[in-house]
């Protein structure tokens, strides 16, 4: 791949300044270009980056410099985007969902040839799911039997000024908040066989509750309260829950439940916090310290993780499989039946405890 690895990003919205923090400053990565619809956004952005450059998005796609596109649009165009770069050959890293719909992910794979596809989240790459793998791995816990995973919230119009894309094909709870916890169960269980899952939508509009449209009324087009089940090929069973219609839960993010003792994991949307275990007759939870994953981790990781190692921990496989869970679950609510997927994956490689200071 070269010393350097020149990444041009399309798409300048929100999540581009955490992925900013990571790849910027880094010796044999760089941003060398970026594009986005606002021209002048991306003229300001390239100038605060030294060496890169603000281009429209054919040209950054056609552009010898660019060694991958890292696609950071809205989900309705990460397929349009990912197709773009891989049909001149380009290497593509993109947001999560890896495309709104698993029929355009599988279109993305298919077009793939020799190019990297690789997608988020990377946040399972950090001590906190890590940590919780590692101890599955060393049969602590006794084989693992079953586990939970929990999102719920109001809403995301309660804090994002444009929140559109959210209710729209492509969004919701599950479509959305989904990929943190279903890639770290694959990473924490294996692969997913077969779904079933239930929906419902409390109310077809919502209202933006800050930024310069407050107040203004927004479409539902999707379904805002999802829950399921997941077999894994290994034999056990995940219970799912993701929601827009609720206030909070006192439950851990994950927790994951073996012969002899039971995890409870962080939240698999940071690239840290504490990992607790309580053993078969013990008391009480324990507090284990970190000993997998990348320390001081942000967005990007997943990219740099790849260019450096060539594994494929953050994987566009993966991705298309999560993506499948999550269309599989919609799929199990409409027609009330069990899905099997036809999609698996390789559970991804463990990541060693990596401090911040020998990666960045």
């Amino acid at each position: 791949m070269g010393s350097t690895h020149g990444i041009g990003v399309v798409g300048l919205g929100v999540i581009f300044a955490q992925y900013r923090e990571t790849l910027v400053g880094q010796s044999d990565v760089a941003l060398v270009a970026v594009a986005d619809l606002d021209e002048a956004r991306a003229h300001e952005v390239a100038a605060t980056i030294p060496g890169c450059r603000a281009l429209r998005v054919a040209e950054l796609m056609a552009d010898p410099a660019v060694d991958t596109v890292l696609n950071l649009t809205i989900p309705a165009a990460h397929a349009e985007v990912a197709l773009a770069a891989l049909a001149v050959g380009t290497n593509v890293y993109g947001e999560k969902p890896l495309a709104a719909t698993f029929e355009q992910a599988q279109q993305i794979m298919a077009a793939s040839g020799q190019a990297w596809v690789g997608g988020a989240p990377d946040t399972v790459l950090g001590t906190g799911i890590q940590t919780a793998r590692q101890i599955v791995d060393s049969g602590r816990i006794g084989r693992p039997l079953a586990a939970t995973a929990t999102w719920v919230a109001p809403g995301h119009e309660a804090w994002h000024p444009n929140p559109d894309f959210y209710y729209r094909e492509g969004g919701g709870p599950l479509m959305d908040m989904g990929p943190y916890y279903l890639t770290s169960l694959v990473h924490l269980l294996g692969p997913v066989e077969s779904v079933s899952g239930t929906s419902s939508r409390s109310r077809d509009t919502r209202i933006i509750a800050s930024g310069p449209r407050a107040g203004q009324e927004i479409p539902v087009e999707v379904d805002t309260y999802v829950t399921g089940t997941l077999r894994h090929e290994g034999g056990a069973i995940s219970t799912v829950v993701f929601s827009f219609d609720s206030v909070a839960t006192h439950a851990a993010p994950i927790e994951v439940h073996g012969q002899t003792g039971s995890i409870a994991v962080p939240d698999p949307n940071m690239f840290e916090g504490d990992v607790q275990v309580q053993m078969l007759g013990a008391a009480e939870w324990q507090t284990v310290a970190p000993s997998a994953g990348y320390g001081g981790a942000g967005r990007g990781i997943g990219l740099i993780d790849h260019v450096r190692t060539g594994a494929d921990r953050a994987s566009g496989a993966l991705a298309l499989h999560v993506l499948e869970i999550m269309t599989g679950l919609l799929r199990s609510a409409r027609e009330n039946c069990s899905f099997p997927l036809t999609t698996t994956v390789q559970r991804p490689a463990f990541v060693p405890l990596t401090p911040a200071s020998d990666w960045r």
